[in-house]
């Protein structure tokens, strides 16, 4: 273990955190290890689906993140029942709607966590969870780990 950090130290020095952080979720390693770490396996959401249709409203949602989007309001933006929308959205996505939100929103938050200088607070408020309280509960309960913590270990640390 102690070779891949220090490949991912060097890595990190000469192509930036993003690359370094890729290759760590590759290799199921954290970049900075403290030991006794959940290990970190990358699982994307897709980005498209074969439904057009949904595809515009994910990138809709996706540029809004921030707002507060219910059932009702999405079935009329595609004019579609309650029923026919939830089933062709599982379908095309694999998710409810109110699960892909989730983890579309932590997608961004560790996005922002890596990338940014932005607090937690700051971040809650950009994707689009109520409070910060709300992001940290849903973020813990999917990575074991808290959001301060996720950006320790994969934040733009200098070495």
């Amino acid at each position: 273990m102690a070779s891949l950090d220090c490949c991912l130290a060097i890595l990190r020095k000469f192509h930036g955190v993003k690359i370094s952080n890729r290759l760590a979720r590759m290799l199921v390693s954290a970049p900075h290890r403290e030991g006794g770490q959940a290990q970190f396996i990358e699982q994307p959401i897709a980005m498209r689906t074969n439904n057009q249709t949904i595809n515009q409203l994910l990138d809709f949602l996706r540029e809004n993140l921030d707002s507060l989007h219910t059932i009702d309001e999405l079935t009329e933006r595609l004019a579609m029942s309650r029923s026919t929308f939830t089933r062709h959205f599982r379908k095309a996505t694999g998710m409810a709607v109110g699960e892909w939100l989730i983890e579309t929103k932590l997608q961004k938050g560790r996005e922002l966590l890596e990338s940014s200088d932005l607090n937690i607070e700051q971040i809650a408020e950009q994707i689009g969870f109520q409070t910060a309280i709300s992001f940290r509960q849903h973020f813990k309960a999917k990575h074991f780990i808290s959001p301060s913590q996720w950006g320790r270990n994969f934040g733009s640390l200098t070495l």
